[in-house]
């Protein structure tokens, strides 16, 4: 996996658990499949920073989201 496209996928994921979570502590229910989800998201931002030489830097992230949507589209 490239990884410019595991970063996205991990921000994506990440973002998108963001509302499980808080479904399910306002339905007082345990936020398993949220838990799992933050965890698949941290791995994948955990492979892509430490795979790429140099890392990532906060103002490359727009940038590079961009270019994988245009290269999949």
């Amino acid at each position: 996996m490239d990884t410019d496209l595991a970063l996205i996928l991990g921000l994506v994921i990440g973002g998108l658990s963001i509302p499980s979570i808080l479904s399910a502590l306002s339905d007082r229910r345990p936020p398993r499949a949220s838990a799992l989800t933050v965890l698949i998201a941290f791995g994948l931002l955990l492979f892509a920073m430490t795979t790429k030489p140099g890392g990532y830097q906060i103002d490359q992230i727009p940038d590079v989201f961009f270019s994988v949507i245009g290269r999949y589209l």
